[in-house]
């Protein structure tokens, strides 16, 4: 029987993508049509708190997927030195700090197409963070982001071993 064929046990995301997400990995669910039902777009793990070491490399696997990102909303108060813009790819893109909450990065690509996406913090242990992520690309998800954070222990620090 494939998994397709379970329906009480949904797949979020094939077992080779879920081992492979790491801090540093951007999940996206990209919808075809003009309405998106879920909250969130997808999920980022940034390695940092470090917005010049992170941010370049999320704008230019979203570039790739989504096209030019002309803005990046955050919460400042939640990153190490937050930049009015960087330049990514030899394209100037604005960085906007928003009381957002520190689970929540905002995306603006074109001048009214926004996404939304899940942000887990640097520190959350792995199957945390598989976890929040798998559930930030549900399609039906509408739970918000700081919520999934908390379901699924993504908001407190990994126990050392």
């Amino acid at each position: 029987m494939a998994d397709s064929d379970t329906p009480d046990l949904p797949r979020l995301l094939p077992d080779a993508v879920h081992r492979s997400v790491h801090p540093g990995t951007a999940l996206l669910r990209l919808e075809t049509t003009h309405a998106r039902e879920g909250i969130l777009d997808g999920a980022w793990w940034p390695r940092s708190r470090d917005i010049g070491a992170e941010l370049p490399s999320l704008i230019s696997a979203l570039t790739e997927h989504l096209g030019p990102i002309t803005r990046v909303g955050l919460d400042g108060r939640a990153w190490d030195g937050l930049p009015t813009r960087v330049v990514v790819d030899g394209r100037v893109v604005h960085i906007d700090s928003f009381p957002v909450g520190d689970d929540t990065v905002l995306i603006t690509r074109g001048d009214r197409d926004h996404f939304s996406l899940l942000l887990v913090p640097p520190d959350t242990s792995p199957n945390a963070a598989r976890a929040a992520m798998a559930r930030a690309v549900r399609a039906d998800n509408v739970t918000e982001a700081r919520q999934i954070l908390i379901e699924t222990g993504s908001d407190t620090p990994p126990t050392p071993a």
